[in-house]
């Protein structure tokens, strides 16, 4: 199918934002567990973990912007006093906001601020995204200094139903970008304007476009591409990777197939592949560590003569990591994290095989745990001719 016919077919997602309701219980969760833990307050930056928090999107700066969640009580929001009029229009949730003229020193303010919050607890918490500029200005002023990750990232790794339902329809959207760009392929096509395309299409369908990659050949042997385009010829491996954001989530999904017909070498190749991250999925149970899903596809790897561990020819990077506001969050599916795998977890798989100076051939799919165990978002591929069936 021509590409430019292909855009004029692909249709926008439905789908429901979350709401202010939504925010809220989120916020009364994480002041639940800053109490249980002890904390004051935690501060965050303008992240997308304030977007999770709060609605508010903002971009980071050399200027501090964002906001404090007391254990007790309502937000406080920090902003360059300039900035605040503009604040005033994003604000979701209503809050105190705390303003800052250019001459000022934000991080002792918000550390006053905090200490002085007529609430329980010990210590200000730092979202994992705070610069440690901001970090460093902030220490020393009354109040210790804590890290946040592990009281954010416990709720934000198990997604409602209302953040699975958003993933959902972005991974719908970007499964038909990936079947349009199989179709559109030819002899001669150039890795640029697959990209392009991918783009373009995500554009059309409202979603904001993030990575579109397409390797041809021997340049699929390396995980994050290689600096030069290359055009397509028949026989070579195609690996498309691709996200984009609806809703404020991402998708995020890889296909790897032979353009023509597969040669036994790259049948063997793409078949451990698959195997690899099949075992990782059966290896997805509710309970399980993360860690016991690495495990599983560098073993199918290794009883197919590659490793042992990082070791290339084999899997170079871990296996997966988890979706939602963030392309990479938590959880992340390693050697070493043995978090329990848990209904509401969303995250990839993906045992990238790389054979340096060959090929490679990354099926990357996005899992949910349920109650029951691991969903696909997307049917994934079973064959590296006819991936889509």
């Amino acid at each position: 199918m021509d590409y430019d016919k292909a855009l004029t077919r692909l249709t926008k997602p439905a789908f429901t934002p979350i709401g202010d309701a939504e925010r809220l219980a989120r916020i009364a969760a994480l002041q639940a567990r800053m109490r249980a833990a002890g904390v004051r307050a935690v501060w965050l930056d303008a992240s997308s973990s304030l977007t999770y928090f709060t609605g508010i999107a903002l971009h980071g700066s050399e200027r501090m912007h964002g906001a404090l969640i007391p254990s007790e009580g309502g937000i406080v929001y920090l902003s360059p006093a300039f900035e605040v009029p503009k604040l005033q229009t994003l604000i979701r949730l209503p809050g105190e906001i705390l303003a800052w003229e250019e001459d000022a020193a934000p991080g002792p303010m918000v550390a006053a601020r905090a200490a002085a919050l007529p609430c329980r607890g010990e210590g200000l918490a730092l979202d994992p995204a705070t610069p440690f500029l901001f970090a460093e200005a902030m220490t020393g002023h009354g109040i210790a200094i804590l890290p946040a990750r592990a009281l954010i990232a416990a709720l934000r790794q198990i997604k409602s139903p209302a953040e699975i339902a958003i993933i959902q329809a972005a991974m719908d959207a970007s499964f038909a970008v990936q079947k349009a760009t199989r179709a559109g392929l030819r002899a001669g096509i150039g890795t640029t304007e697959v990209s392009a395309f991918i783009d373009a299409a995500h554009g059309a369908m409202g979603m904001i476009p993030q990575f579109a990659y397409a390797q041809f050949g021997e340049a699929t042997a390396y995980p994050h591409g290689v600096p030069y385009p290359q055009v397509l010829t028949p026989g070579d491996m195609v690996l498309v990777d691709m996200g984009a954001i609806l809703g404020g989530y991402y998708s995020d999904i890889t296909r790897t197939y032979v353009f023509g017909k597969a040669t036994d070498r790259q049948r063997a190749i793409w078949g451990a592949e698959y195997a690899a991250q099949s075992a990782a999925f059966a290896a997805a149970r509710i309970g399980a560590p993360c860690s016991a899903v690495d495990a599983a596809a560098r073993a199918s790897l290794e009883q197919a003569g590659y490793g042992p561990g990082y070791a290339v020819p084999g899997l170079p990077h871990r296996t997966g990591h988890g979706l939602g506001s963030d392309i990479h969050e938590d959880p992340f599916i390693v050697k070493g994290n043995d978090t329990p795998l848990a209904p509401g977890m969303v995250f990839s798989i993906e045992p990238m095989l790389c054979v340096y100076g060959e090929c490679g051939v990354r099926l990357e799919d996005i899992c949910q745990m349920t109650d029951t165990g691991p969903r696909w978002f997307c049917p994934p591929a079973t064959d590296p001719e006819t991936p889509f069936g």
